[in-house]
């Protein structure tokens, strides 16, 4: 049969080939792909960046690029909540890149760890002892920390609605919505446009050494019930990647 195989040649980093038919093994599966979409990022860095880290990305650092993308983080304040996740790692590394004063939050003092090499100016496991005003928060954790985030948050600030870990549904006291001075605002996050571009960004970082992937939790697929419990269980920090073999 035909089919495209990497090859770093001069037309480029794939060619097509003569390849023998798959047989899949007991432990395999053979899938029809139908249709492909060529990006250049994937392309272009497959030597630089492994399968495995290139596979981590994904939704999780899409999403924290698009959300600190929004506005200039040049010595601005940002908060990242459920920091110790998959796109709280991603979001503290890229804010830091991009010049922020960045205060990490984690459930526990045992999910800390690593976060401070990451570029997290402070780790903090609340945020009732700060009097810290933030221009910007990504909020994975919804609940009663996202009002709590809210009145931490400086005029002219944002938070960004990304995720609910918690489970919780959020109340916001009478009253705290009003303030003088410029606007706070409240922003959802639900952007499913193509990624491409966005990932091609993150693994030239990766690439470059400027990102690494947060591989939490390594495994094979064929445990998939354990890697989902493990992440539901909040036991994992960063991504869960699993090996087809």
């Amino acid at each position: 049969m035909r089919a495209l195989v990497v090859d770093h040649g001069p037309s480029g980093p794939v060619r097509f080939a003569e390849v023998d038919e798959p047989v899949p093994s007991r432990d395999q599966a053979l899938v029809e792909i139908r249709h492909i979409g060529l990006n250049f990022g994937e392309l272009n860095y497959p030597e630089g960046v492994t399968l495995a880290d290139g596979a981590a990305p994904g939704i999780a650092g899409v999403t924290a690029l698009r959300v600190l993308r929004t506005r200039s983080l040049l010595a601005r304040d940002v908060l990242i909540t459920g920091a110790s996740g998959g796109v709280g790692h991603f979001a503290v590394k890229l804010a830091a890149l991009a010049g922020a004063r960045v205060t990490a939050l984690v459930g526990s003092p045992d999910r800390a760890a690593g976060l401070r090499a990451l570029g997290a100016d402070h780790v903090l496991t609340g945020l009732s002892g700060t009097e810290r005003r933030f221009d910007l928060v990504l909020d994975t954790v919804g609940g009663p920390l996202l009002a709590e985030a809210w009145n931490h948050l400086a005029e002219g600030g944002t938070v960004h609605a990304v995720g609910y870990s918690s489970g919780q549904d959020t109340t916001f006291p009478s009253g705290t919505l009003f303030g003088f001075g410029t606007p706070r605002t409240l922003a959802t996050f639900g952007d499913m446009t193509p990624t491409s571009a966005d990932l091609t960004d993150l693994l030239d970082l990766m690439a470059a050494g400027k990102l690494a992937a947060p591989v939490g939790h390594r495994g094979v697929w064929q445990d998939v019930g354990d890697a989902v419990q493990a992440l539901f269980a909040r036991k994992v920090h960063g991504k869960i990647v699993l090996d087809v073999v």
